[in-house]
């Protein structure tokens, strides 16, 4: 009988482990040397999580402070894929990629996957989903709380689609709305 016990925790063990090991986090931001150097400031207290099973890579870059968000904003949106998306989403966000109280959510393809399969922000596919339409490409989701991340206060580039899921409910399985 103990045995078994003993079995039966090895594996929950292993199982538990194998589950953890999904993603990679690095508690600073891993991003590439070739991004500016003025986003150095706001590395230290950014995220880093590369996975699940394609390396894909997500920056979190939550801010307290509106002026250190606004003086980084534009040298952010220089490291976004040229028509790729920014998703307007609101604050806190709360589900597994948690920013808060408010900022930034950087998803990228793998290291030099941009460079390497032509990936210059082309959307992979026609889904309304614009997370699956942009997976192979640096998009944003920009956590906004009117305060810290005020609409009001920063220039959105005027080519690149917008996605408003602010007021999205949280059952609504509809498209999300674009504005423009």
């Amino acid at each position: 009988m103990n045995r078994r016990i003993a079995l039966l925790a090895l594996i929950a063990c292993c199982a538990a482990g194998s589950a953890q090991a999904l993603y990679l986090v690095q508690n600073h931001g891993a991003w590439p040397q070739s991004w500016p150097k003025e986003l150095e400031p706001v590395r230290k207290h950014s995220r880093t999580l590369v996975g699940p099973e394609i390396l894909y890579r997500h920056y979190h870059v939550p801010f307290t402070n509106r002026e250190e968000f606004e003086a980084a904003w534009p040298h952010f949106l220089k490291v976004k894929s040229k028509g790729a998306p920014i998703i307007l989403v609101r604050a806190p966000k709360t589900d597994f990629f948690a920013i808060k109280p408010a900022g930034l959510l950087i998803h990228s393809p793998p290291e030099g996957a941009e460079k390497e399969k032509g990936y210059s922000g082309s959307p992979t596919s026609g889904h309304s989903d614009p997370r699956r339409t942009w997976a192979n490409a640096t998009y944003f989701e920009l956590v906004v709380d009117g305060k810290i991340v005020d609409l009001n206060r920063i220039a959105l580039p005027t080519d690149t689609p917008i996605f408003d899921e602010r007021f999205k409910a949280p059952d609504d399985n509809s498209p999300v709305r674009k504005t423009k």
